[in-house]
């Protein structure tokens, strides 16, 4: 099979005006960014966030291998076969961040002929949207700073400034800094630190925001650190929000492009899962729901990461929950949580391991992990609909073991799908599936059961993700999370959502813990308080909000040709 580069080189791209027409926009309501890329205009936009929404799909994935699992391609290539089966069907997906890309993972706007175009743009700078979204961030950094040097009016305590700076590479080397050397013209001395930009409270108040009103009140809400006596103190109070704002004008508007078989496509915001809330903007998911009768999203990572946060903290921004989750899981992944590739999760199991026919291994891996997720998802009130992603290297046997396991755990459909070689055709029976999912769910009175309140305080928001999600016994709230936690209760946050960083490897904090482990607590390390964003960040074990890069990077394949064509990259 070709790479996923020479496909979508090969491909032949619409005119991005008439693929936006198919969703009834027209060419006047458009942005174009370049070759069959564009924004969609701001008027457009508050024209159609009141028109009757259509159908929301959920999709997400098992505890994946360092490989991933397909779950952009699954989401993707589900668009493609819903339009085939006359539905009319568009999708939301995140950004690719620049730290994957030149990482480990190489490339996030899916593979084979379930991809978004052009690829090579939306792997590297796109529309710009990340790097605005660091302007904005290290703006207020740089305001917080001058302040300092210019009398501190507002009597920050520079030793507790908890806002830091952001880039978006994965770069371990800046996670604890210095800042302020070379004397009193340089500002004063503080420690700081860096996150990646997909961390960043500013990506998440992007993708929350339901318009610029909001947006704007958001990024004045964030809270930078204390003032000698305790007090917080927000970035409204040193003038920063507004400058902040005018950097997210553009970046606030969703991306249009599409598909590899034309079908329209929104790209719109960034974050991570296992260390932000790793869903796609509120305002895109409007936008299309109220184009399109079914719109397919995705949550990052597993289940236990991005489709929870989605229960919690998006639903609870947008009112809109989903109408079917879509269980993405493959053969591989229930290898790895069989045993077959041994301990280690973060470990890339070689070619051979891959190939090797393991029944035992994949009914062992299904019987605890896919299970779980399963399980999860249904007691949110949707069905599950289970689509086993077909590798070439899947056998029979191993195929038809994780099928009927999947069916065993409660799923309401169980669809082989086969969208990375064959594109939409691939998916029509998911499509089938989750058409009839919807409608069933849509006939029950969508029913919605989160597992708290919006009143429930953070402890016990916490303790019940770790429960009934990760199946934990329990949390430990260590001591320089509990004095956290306690000055965020005095500042009158105590009621926020809990947006849980942790591994995406496992169910637990720790990545080696495989299948469905139980008999652990989950330990707090560190509360983060993300005011604009509206959500506390529970940083849990070992986990980074600044990751490294592995020993041999994607990046250090990747090359330009003489004409500029890019060698090397994403497949």
């Amino acid at each position: 099979m070709q790479s996923d580069l020479e496909i979508a080189r090969a491909a032949e791209m619409e005119d991005i005006s008439k693929i936006a027409w198919k969703l009834g926009i027209g060419a006047e309501e458009i942005m174009p960014m370049g070759h069959g890329k564009a924004k969609i205009t701001w008027k457009a936009l508050k024209g159609r966030l009141s028109k009757p929404q259509g159908s929301l799909i959920l999709v997400t994935s098992v505890n994946p291998t360092p490989f991933g699992e397909g779950k952009t391609v699954t989401t993707i290539g589900l668009t493609q076969a819903l339009n085939r089966i006359n539905k009319r069907a568009t999708c939301v997906i995140r950004e690719p961040s620049m730290g994957p890309v030149f990482g480990i993972k190489g490339g996030a706007a899916g593979g084979g002929f379930s991809q978004v175009l052009p690829m090579e743009d939306i792997n590297l700078h796109f529309t710009g949207d990340l790097h605005a979204v660091t302007s904005a961030h290290n703006l207020l950094s740089s305001m917080i700073d001058n302040h300092l040097k210019h009398g501190n009016d507002q009597n920050i305590d520079s030793t507790r400034i908890i806002w830091p700076r952001v880039v978006d590479l994965n770069d371990r080397s800046v996670r604890n800094v210095t800042v302020g050397l070379g004397g009193p013209a340089n500002g004063v001395v503080r420690e700081d630190r860096f996150d990646i930009t997909a961390a960043s409270e500013v990506m998440a108040i992007l993708v929350l925001a339901s318009d610029y009103a909001d947006l704007r009140k958001r990024l004045g809400e964030i809270v930078i650190g204390q003032r000698m006596d305790g007090t917080p103190i927000k970035s409204e109070d040193i003038d920063a929000a507004g400058a902040m704002s005018l950097l997210l004008r553009d970046a606030f508007l969703p991306n249009l492009v599409q598909t590899i078989e034309g079908d329209p496509a929104f790209i719109h915001g960034g974050p991570f899962a296992n260390i932000a809330h790793g869903n796609s903007s509120i305002i895109a998911d409007r936008l299309a729901l109220g184009a399109a009768d079914f719109v397919v999203t995705e949550a990052g990572f597993g289940s236990d990461m991005g489709a929870e946060k989605f229960m919690h903290i998006k639903a609870a921004n947008s009112d809109k929950a989903p109408d079917c989750v879509v269980m993405n899981v493959t053969v591989r992944s229930m290898k790895l949580h069989g045993g077959a590739f041994g301990a280690r999760a973060a470990r890339r199991p070689s070619k051979e391991e891959i190939e090797k026919e393991d029944v035992e291994a994949v009914r062992t891996g299904a019987e605890s992990n896919l299970d779980r997720h399963i399980n999860n998802m249904s007691q949110f009130g949707m069905p599950v609909v289970v689509s086993v992603n077909r590798f070439a290297s899947d056998t029979d046997a191993e195929l038809q073991c994780l099928i009927e396991c999947a069916h065993n755990s409660g799923a309401a459909s169980v669809c082989l799908t086969e969208v990375h070689g064959k594109g939409g055709p691939g998916g029509e029976d998911l499509a089938r599936a989750v058409v009839t999912a919807c409608q069933d769910n849509i006939a029950a009175g969508r029913p919605f059961t989160p597992l708290f309140n919006k009143d429930t305080p953070i402890e016990e928001k916490a303790l019940r993700i770790a429960t009934r999600i990760y199946g934990a016994d329990g949390i430990n709230i260590q001591a320089k999370a509990h004095r956290q936690l306690k000055q965020i209760q005095s500042w009158g946050y105590g009621h926020l959502p809990v947006c849980m960083a942790k591994t995406q490897y496992s169910f637990s904090h720790d990545a080696n813990m495989l299948g469905a482990p139980s008999g652990f607590e989950i330990p707090i390390r560190e509360f983060r308080l993300n005011s604009g964003a509206g959500f506390v960040v529970a940083v849990l074990g070992e986990m980074m909000t600044m990751p490294g890069l592995p020993k041999r990077p994607a990046a250090a394949d990747m090359d330009m040709d003489e004409d500029g064509n890019l060698l090397g990259v994403f497949g």
